[in-house]
């Protein structure tokens, strides 16, 4: 099919570069990424990708928090390297 319709979009100039740098490794321009995302988003009847936000399980959320209770007071979980990795074992 012929491409006869022009669209015309705002884009701050740095995301611009960016995204030009990253579709040239495909060999794609940002017109074609476009026609990418628009033929795709026709043919699922919706947007390309999940808007939803990412959920978690139980533990892997009480990972995350002692992950940030870690990071927070600045100590390990473990005394030395062997600790862990008899943690591990159990």
């Amino acid at each position: 099919m012929a491409k006869t319709s022009s669209m015309y979009i705002r884009i701050d100039p740095e995301v611009k570069a960016d995204v030009e740098m990253i579709y040239s490794q495909y060999g794609m321009s940002v017109t074609d990424a476009i026609n990418v995302f628009l033929y795709t988003s026709r043919n699922i009847g919706g947007l390309p990708f999940d808007l939803r936000p990412a959920t978690f399980n139980a533990e892997t959320l009480e990972a995350m928090k002692e992950g940030n209770r870690i990071i927070k007071s600045g100590k390990s979980r473990f005394e030395s390297a062997e600790e862990m990795f008899e943690d591990l074992k159990s």
